[in-house]
């Protein structure tokens, strides 16, 4: 994984209350998190806006870090959460700001990258699907998280995980083939 050993030294001082060890994370993980959030965000004010948001996140959260999975494997659920909120967030903002007009169905090719536009396409199925089918499909396909990690992370069987990701999978395609 792209994070250094040192890593988790640095999560288990901060969850213990070590300021400086928070501080010292944070950096280290910014640029990491940013990478991350960027995968999901076609854009990069938004994969910044993401990125911000889940540094905000993680110093206010990582005292209920219980180490159930590795500091990076908790990290990257956070990234992943923080990224679709972020999304569902600026979409909000974005219908509000267009007085109501909605969002093109389909991204202009024109306009919007087609891995961007992909993203966007796969941003909204993720958010047409029930919240832990989200979350699975995002750590495993986006994050590229392992099954046993996923199941570490979640506190389910791996099978529990499989099951999810095929489901998440099967929907996700039917919501992107609808569109």
């Amino acid at each position: 994984m792209p994070l250094a050993d040192g890593i988790e030294d640095l999560a288990d001082a901060a969850a213990r209350g070590d300021r400086a060890a928070l501080d010292a994370l944070l950096v280290a993980v910014r640029p990491e998190v940013l990478r991350l959030c960027a995968r999901l965000l076609p854009h990069r004010e938004d994969a910044e806006e993401a990125c911000q948001d889940t540094l905000l996140a993680l110093a206010r959260g990582i005292t209920r870090f219980e180490r159930r999975s590795s500091f990076h494997t908790w990290l990257y659920r956070l990234t992943a959460n923080r990224a679709r909120s972020t999304y569902r967030v600026l979409r909000r903002r974005w219908l509000v700001e267009a007085g109501g007009v909605p969002l093109p169905d389909r991204p202009d090719p024109r306009r919007t990258s087609v891995v961007a536009g992909t993203r966007l396409d796969l941003l909204d199925a993720l958010d047409a699907v029930r919240p832990e089918l989200a979350e699975v499909i995002a750590l495993r396909d986006v994050l590229e998280l392992s099954y046993p990690e996923i199941a570490d992370l979640l506190d389910v069987p791996e099978g529990t995980v499989k099951s999810r990701v095929h489901l998440a999978r099967r929907q996700v395609r039917q919501r992107l083939a609808d569109d």
